[in-house]
């Protein structure tokens, strides 16, 4: 019998996640989003740590209430930070979680300027600063540092980050079932130094 999730999904090891066929961009961003806010959920259910999703601003035109109040028209207030802030033993977190489906690089445009500028700023006013990198292809997760990640974005030695470079300086993941990916510890041992 093959385990699931309390939400009915089932579970699926990294090994043959690596063997699946690839979903869309948009697809597997929202899994691996959702793994994310799982994860933040179960150290909030612990005590461990508050973290969030930060919400993109929009601003609503138009509503159809006769359907419900269906958002019919919409638009971007501000340009989005990061995806996720929060507190852990005191420290201030801010990050940002990205999924590519390549087996050979991270393409430096799933980053947005707004973005490094935001992370620059948050280290810089003493906060701790990170992207998380899933490697669907490969079944793996990595935990970057953003000064690694923005200064490469910056000096732009080429495009993308190898993933044999983020294997180098980023630290993988612990992955499974509760919490999904398991950061905290990483984060514990490479920024609370």
């Amino acid at each position: 019998m093959t385990p699931c999730y309390p939400d009915g999904r089932k579970f699926v090891p990294a090994e043959k996640r690596a063997k699946r066929k690839i979903p869309s961009a948009a697809n597997r961003g929202m899994g691996f989003e959702k793994d994310i806010n799982d994860t933040n959920g179960y150290y909030l259910e612990k005590g461990l740590a508050l973290i969030y999703k930060r919400p993109t601003p929009i601003n609503i035109v138009k509503v159809d209430y006769a359907h419900g109040a269906k958002i019919t028209q919409a638009y971007f207030e501000a340009q989005s930070t990061t995806d996720y802030n929060g507190v852990y033993k005191g420290h201030y977190l801010d990050f940002e979680a990205k999924s590519t489906r390549s087996k050979t690089s991270f393409p430096l445009g799933n980053i947005a300027p707004q973005q490094v500028r935001h992370l620059r700023n948050v280290q810089k006013n003493g906060g701790i600063a990170f992207f998380i990198i899933n490697w669907y292809a490969h079944g793996e997760t990595y935990i970057l540092d953003a000064s690694y990640v923005c200064d490469f974005y910056e000096c732009k030695p080429r495009k993308s980050i190898p993933y044999r470079d983020c294997q180098k300086n980023g630290h993988l993941v612990k992955e499974g079932y509760r919490p999904r990916y398991d950061y905290l510890p990483l984060v514990e041992r490479f920024f609370l130094k």
